[in-house]
């Protein structure tokens, strides 16, 4: 069983990266705020003990995101590897990570784990995510540069107005990439020290960042 994780920051087109790689390698791929969006709409107690954090606008614990990945991993179509996406983004995530893999490692046989981190450098991704406009209407995202709107200021899907997230601005950006650094340089060291870390240059075309994905994880099933 293998399982393979997918870090990067906000902007290096992880979770586009990560779906792709999922379906290409035949794995699932377990977002955990897919997770949680799941089990908040079917209700279950898990999700509704994530919601009552939620409500009081606190984090959700660990423990009750890692309860989710432990239900969806137990799933068939996980039986021979999942990707994730997500998680652990800091080191007590990582190490409880370890933990539930060792221990199922006991009950199924041995389970490989290899983190793979998209590298972008700071500049790049603040021009990626700032000039990134989302429509009101339909949720679709166009970019200034990458994927102009054909008409300034309307989404070329369904006429709706663009407009910028909150999150997309200039200087929030650069903090939550900042927040992103202090979190993962841990777990970075904690998968490197363990020969499990693999850093891939994400400043690329996105499909030579998917070849290099792709050599990545073989590399590890072979």
């Amino acid at each position: 069983m293998a399982v393979l994780v997918l870090m990067g920051p906000p902007g290096a087109g992880k979770g586009t990266q990560a779906e792709r790689l999922a379906a290409e390698l035949e794995i699932p791929h377990l977002s955990t705020g897919d997770l949680l969006r799941e089990h908040l709409a079917r209700g279950t107690e898990v999700g509704e003990r994530a919601r009552s954090f939620m409500e009081r606008g606190e984090l959700v614990p660990d423990a009750v995101v890692l309860e989710m990945l432990r239900e969806r991993a137990t799933r068939p179509d996980c039986q021979e590897g999942f990707l994730l996406d997500g998680f652990p983004r800091t080191l007590e995530q990582a190490r409880a990570l370890e933990a539930e893999l060792t221990r199922r490692a006991g009950e199924r046989g041995p389970i490989s784990l290899r983190a793979i981190e998209l590298r972008v450098p700071d500049e790049v991704l603040v021009r990626r995510l700032a000039g990134r406009r989302t429509c009101r209407g339909c949720g679709r995202a166009q970019h200034l540069e990458f994927s102009p709107p054909r008409v300034p200021g309307r989404c070329d899907r369904c006429g709706g107005e663009l407009y910028q997230r909150d999150d997309d601005r200039s200087e929030v950006v650069q903090e939550r990439l900042a927040v992103y650094r202090r979190q993962t340089r841990p777990v970075e060291r904690y998968y490197r020290e363990r020969e499990a870390l693999v850093e891939i240059d994400g400043d690329r075309p996105p499909d030579e960042v998917f070849a290099a994905l792709q050599r990545a994880a073989r590399d590890k099933a072979a």
